[in-house]
């Protein structure tokens, strides 16, 4: 194990499960001290309704040579929220590291459905667990990040810059505006982070091998290519592991403000930094996706790993 972050302290908000898991874990392999923030704990789910917990995060974090602490925190209640980084203060004084990876919000996503067609509260959930839920968090968690210059704020969200410019067709208005948002809000954050000495950035993996996605096409990573019977293109997709290990690379990089209030991807950083996904391959998903998947070009994934 690499201890390239050892004595930094980290937080992954909305570290339950995914990308943001996965982030959690690496940071920790990497010697941080890791806060893993969510609803799901072993004694209550969601909304989501999944079995991943912030407390099998944790375990895995410990697996990987880690430290940390799971701390069951609703990210749009404030009071929660206040409390959370009243507890990050009195025990650390401190953040390095803030990772806001709060969405829990693809139940209302509503695939290609218009403005009138997806229900109200729907588009309104996935705002609020898009911007709302990030706003709040950065509210009472970038003082401690403020304390110590050389910081870092991650804003995870889905698809590039580039890509969220031009509206995501066979999305919905709520999943849009939700992810898009995190472009903006990072911009936001980098101008009132400057002066104090931290990087703020959005990050996106590619087509991610959630554990969601994996149950959707009935999968394990184990046998996920087993799933290009019914969808070619995911041959592109990528492990978890892959976008944990980009900010976790980017986390210990001393020349990281560079990329300060950009929108970097996990495809990107492989190349910068030099890591592989977990099959060896470096993905780059948002290349093949526009160049390929998008232009109605017949499944080519391997040309892009």
């Amino acid at each position: 194990m690499s201890n390239e972050l050892s004595g930094k302290v980290a937080l992954v908000a909305g570290g339950t499960r995914g990308a943001s898991r996965a982030i959690a874990v690496e940071l920790g392999r990497r010697g941080a001290f890791v806060y893993v923030t969510g609803r799901t704990s072993g004694a209550h789910r969601s909304e989501v309704n999944r079995p991943e917990t912030i407390e099998g995060t944790l375990e895995r974090i410990t697996e990987a040579g880690g430290t940390g602490a799971a701390i069951r925190v609703d990210h749009l209640d404030p009071d929660q929220v206040r409390a959370l980084a009243e507890r990050v203060d009195r025990e650390q004084g401190r953040l390095d590291i803030l990772v806001d990876g709060i969405w829990g919000g693809d139940e209302y996503i509503g695939w290609g459905k218009t403005v009138w067609e997806l229900p109200l509260d729907h588009a309104l959930r996935s705002v609020r667990l898009g911007i709302d839920a990030h706003i709040i968090t950065s509210h009472f968690l970038l003082p401690l990040v403020i304390r110590e210059r050389g910081g870092l704020v991650v804003e995870m969200t889905d698809g590039t810059e580039e890509y969220n410019s031009r509206y995501r067709a066979g999305t919905s208005i709520g999943f849009y505006v939700a992810k898009a948002a995190s472009h903006s809000i990072v911009k936001a954050e980098a101008h009132d982070l400057a002066p104090h000495g931290v990087t703020a950035v959005a990050m996106t993996p590619g087509w991610l091998r959630s554990e969601a996605m994996l149950d959707h096409f009935g999968v394990t990573e184990e046998t996920w290519r087993d799933a290009l019977v019914k969808e070619p293109h995911f041959g592109i997709s990528e492990s978890p592991v892959f976008v944990g290990r980009a900010v976790a690379s980017l986390a210990a990089d001393p020349e990281r403000h560079r990329f300060h209030g950009q929108t970097l991807n996990s495809g990107q950083l492989a190349k910068i930094y030099g890591f592989d996904d977990v099959d060896g391959s470096r993905p780059d998903a948002w290349r093949y996706v526009v160049e390929v998947q998008d232009a109605g070009k017949p499944a080519n994934p391997g040309a892009y790993r």
